[in-house]
């Protein structure tokens, strides 16, 4: 299941993130968004666990939860959207 975790701190790591969901079960991948252009983190990001009850978990024990000053928003995350090309298409 693919999670979307908000409101991160910016000084959060993507290892201190996986530890927070490992606590719940396995992990496949964690990854923080970053700025295109400055490389400073975004305040969110996503990780991936492939067992969806220890995912559920995770989401019920988490989300509200604070983690490194900010409290932390957690649910499933959804499927990404079409975006517009650069001809303005979809």
């Amino acid at each position: 299941m693919n999670i979307y975790v908000g409101n991160l701190s910016r000084e959060l790591t993507e290892r201190e993130l996986l530890d927070a969901f490992r606590a719940f079960g396995e992990v496949s991948s964690t990854k923080i968004i970053v700025d295109r252009d400055t490389g400073v983190s975004r305040g969110f990001g996503f990780v991936e666990m492939p067992n969806k009850e220890e995912a559920e978990s995770a989401i019920s024990g988490l989300n509200g939860k604070e983690l490194k000053g900010r409290k932390l928003v957690v649910n499933e995350a959804r499927p990404r959207r079409n975006r517009f090309d650069r001809s303005g298409r979809y």
